[in-house]
């Protein structure tokens, strides 16, 4: 029986692009099999200098293929070129963080000595990996969050199973192949190209010892429900990225940040800034300046160095948003700007004033090119509204008065509250993640590392000890 294909589409002009066999159940198995027997067997492990000998290999092979990367990147992804270079560029830097990583995490000296029955003992603690990692990806960085999920678990010595998302399975695939031509052998290194039935029944095998998911919530929680007994976990969802313009904010200096944090790979980003919280002085001059900026948003083809979004990753994506606009709309929401679709998968940057709190767009995340605008009338109102919500990414306030930032910083639900920036912004050894439903777990290349890894003491006793 012939192997089924996975179709993948161009998110722009919806041509097809490629087409790649599926695996099966079966070929699912003998992954998890052939990843299992590896980490059971400890003289198959590769040592240190030889894991770190293979991230230096494959930095210039990153490097000499930026170009190449990040056009694939964009054909697949509908991510801007411009943006999709500069992804490539922090997959680079995340590689070189793995390895710095590599050098400096040690494990610690657990004190001894400090009572009679611990006289005369020695004990540290070391890392040794986790087992086998499962790693699922998303669309929206088909290159950066590849590497934050499988560079991690080389490092930590790990073999990883990692299955691209549907819709961009041909950047993983190339890079996949980029670290075996660096030297890591195939097995601790497999792309699982499959359907989401099979990915659903690996979590609940034994074998496997850790869960990497970046996705949607609804999908994430579920998966997390099958975890085998002992199975770890990492969960990366969305979430809805509120900032706070305070009353004494020079709207325009912030302009370009707002814009960029909404309207970033068309809004895509699971901390795009969704809403904009604005003291009811300033509200008609936010509004004036975003209709006038978000309406020359150059929408268009990401293949395009002029291009600023380019389209949604599915037709359905399209259709859901509009049908949120116009629902939020309906219920009395104020449409400043946009609310079109512009072509299949291309919609205009809409930016929405004083949404009803029962609208999908004030609920839910919306991973389209949509803001919402609300005006407020004291500063402890705004950041009631913003807790109600269910999710806990990152978040931010602009404003020059310490005393506020403090108190913003401090008060908001949030993983992270950025200062005089938009949401949206990240480096990729920083820790990264959502709190309540919008996840469970760090991100962050040194911060995975420590995830893949789990922790041994080795306690030595011995009369010469003298401590």
């Amino acid at each position: 029986m012939s192997k089924q294909e996975l179709l993948v589409y161009s998110p722009y002009s919806r041509e097809q692009i490629d087409s790649i066999p599926m695996h099966d159940m079966q070929d699912a198995e003998t992954m998890i099999a052939t990843a299992y027997a590896i980490f059971k067997d400890s003289k198959q492990y590769i040592p240190y200098h030889e894991r770190i000998a293979i991230l230096e290999r494959l930095i210039p092979m990153m490097e000499n293929s930026i170009e190449s990367l990040a056009i694939m990147a964009t054909k697949e992804g509908g991510k801007p070129y411009l943006d999709s270079k500069v992804e490539v560029l922090r997959a680079i830097q995340g590689v070189k963080s793995a390895i710095d990583t590599m050098r400096t995490m040690h494990g610690n000296e657990v004190p001894m000595g400090l009572t009679p029955s611990s006289q005369n003992r020695l004990a540290m603690t070391i890392h040794e990996p986790i087992g086998v990692i499962f790693a699922i990806s998303a669309f929206n960085h088909p290159l950066n969050l590849i590497v934050h999920q499988v560079i991690p678990a080389i490092a930590a010595g790990a073999p990883v199973i990692i299955k691209p998302a549907s819709s961009t399975p041909r950047t993983c695939l190339t890079f996949i192949k980029m670290i075996h031509d660096a030297g890591l052998p195939k097995e601790w290194c497999q792309a699982l190209i499959c359907q989401s039935s099979i990915a659903q029944q690996m979590v609940s095998d034994s074998r496997i010892a850790f869960l990497s998911f970046i996705g949607s919530g609804e999908i994430g929680w579920k998966l997390r429900s099958l975890l085998a007994p002992g199975m770890r976990c990492a969960l990366e969802h969305g979430g809805m990225a509120p900032s706070i313009i305070a009353e004494d904010t020079v709207v325009e200096e912030y302009l370009e940040k707002i814009v960029k944090g909404a309207m970033y790979h068309s809004g895509q980003v699971c901390v795009s800034t969704q809403h904009i919280y604005v003291h009811e002085s300033q509200s008609e001059q936010l509004l004036v300046s975003l209709k006038q900026r978000v309406e020359q948003f150059n929408i268009g083809d990401p293949l395009s160095a002029e291009t600023e979004g380019g389209p949604l990753i599915h037709p359905k994506e399209v259709q859901r948003v509009h049908a949120w606009i116009n629902e939020a709309v309906n219920q009395g929401a104020q449409k400043i700007c946009g609310g079109e679709r512009l072509s299949e998968t291309l919609y205009a940057p809409t930016v929405l004033y004083n949404s009803s709190e029962h609208s999908f767009v004030t609920k839910q995340e919306i991973f389209g090119p949509v803001l919402c605008v609300h005006s407020y009338t004291s500063l402890d109102d705004a950041i009631s509204r913003i807790n109600t919500s269910a999710f806990g990414f990152q978040a931010s306030v602009f404003t020059k008065n310490t005393d506020i930032a403090f108190k913003v910083m401090k008060s908001l639900n949030a993983s992270a509250v950025m200062l005089n920036d938009h949401t949206a912004f990240r480096v990729d050894w920083m820790p990264f993640g959502g709190r309540d439903e919008s996840g469970l777990g760090w991100g962050g290349i040194p911060h995975s590392i420590k995830e893949y890894s789990r922790e041994k003491m080795l306690i030595f006793n011995s009369p010469h000890l003298y401590r």
